[in-house]
């Protein structure tokens, strides 16, 4: 499974804790990051520079770090 996918995983995970509006906060973070999240799958390779996008993306929308 790769980074990018666990990532994925745990801003699910935070969606469905909280209750949140899955397609607005997936929508502000792909946009952020400039990667959608329906693409990502646990196949999908790891790029560093995505991680870092995605990671600021989570933290900026759902103020957490990942």
């Amino acid at each position: 499974m790769s980074q990018l996918y666990d990532i994925k995983l745990r801003i699910e995970e935070k969606i469905q804790a909280d209750k949140l509006d899955a397609n607005e906060v997936k929508g502000k973070i792909g946009l952020r990051a400039g990667k959608l999240l329906a693409f990502i799958t646990a196949d999908t390779p790891d790029d560093p520079a995505t991680i870092v996008k995605l990671r600021q993306a989570v933290k900026d929308v759902l103020n957490i770090a990942l």
